[in-house]
């Protein structure tokens, strides 16, 4: 905690990142179980409930896929961070078994938006996306998630507003990944009239990866 970085504008990710390689389930457990309340939010206490959680991912990457409930639990959690801390948990899975990941996050994407966000924020990593096969999945899923935006109806909230925000750089990281594709498929949404559909795509249209990509195209959908 004395390490955390805590209260501030970044954690110690580093030593988060220790900790999930260091410890065991049962003191992943005890971190993680750190509420709102015990821990608030940008807390060092706070710290653990995030050392807990990408621990958690360790274990799930090593075989433990049992712990994906408690993890999409804690996709819900009221802190930011703590809400990081579950991506940079399933980015562990993803190291070693992105086709695992790919089916768990169907099934993600489904779900709230807090969970929708989860999901994007752990694929749309570009270490992640070496491999066309697994690129087209989270294109698909991204546009699973699109479709969900322009048909909610309450977009009021804080949940809506994290995967708003998330998935105003999601599309960019996908699209870079696999590109002929990637474009293909978010074309097919700059013409959508939702408010909130067009301020993701004008967001990712901004991102230096896609700009360096193709800047002729990006010159031309601006919009």
């Amino acid at each position: 905690m004395q390490e955390s970085g805590l209260p501030g504008p970044r954690g110690n990710l580093e030593l988060a990142q220790a900790v999930a390689d260091e410890g065991n389930l049962a003191i992943f457990e005890r971190y993680a179980a750190l509420d709102a309340v015990q821990a608030p939010t940008n807390s060092p206490a706070e710290f653990l409930t995030v050392c807990g959680v990408i621990g958690l991912g360790r274990l799930l990457a090593e075989g433990q896929t049992e712990l994906f409930p408690e993890l999409r639990h804690h996709a819900n959690d009221p802190r930011w961070r703590t809400r990081e801390g579950v991506a940079m948990a399933l980015q562990r899975l993803g190291d070693v078994d992105m086709a695992s990941l790919l089916v768990e996050m169907q099934s993600w994407a489904q779900g709230n938006f807090l969970e929708q966000r989860a999901a994007v924020a752990a694929l749309c990593e570009p270490r992640l996306l070496k491999q066309p096969e697994h690129s087209r999945t989270v294109l698909s899923i991204l546009d699973t998630i699109t479709v969900s935006i322009q048909q909610a109806a309450d977009r009021q909230g804080e949940a809506f507003q994290a995967l708003r925000k998330g998935m105003g750089y999601c599309w960019s990281v996908a699209v870079a990944a696999l590109p002929d594709e990637g474009k293909s498929n978010m074309e097919r949404w700059f013409k959508v009239p939702d408010k909130d559909i067009r301020w993701i795509m004008k967001e990712n249209l901004k991102k230096n990866r896609l700009v360096r990509l193709d800047p002729g195209w990006v010159a031309r959908w601006n919009f």
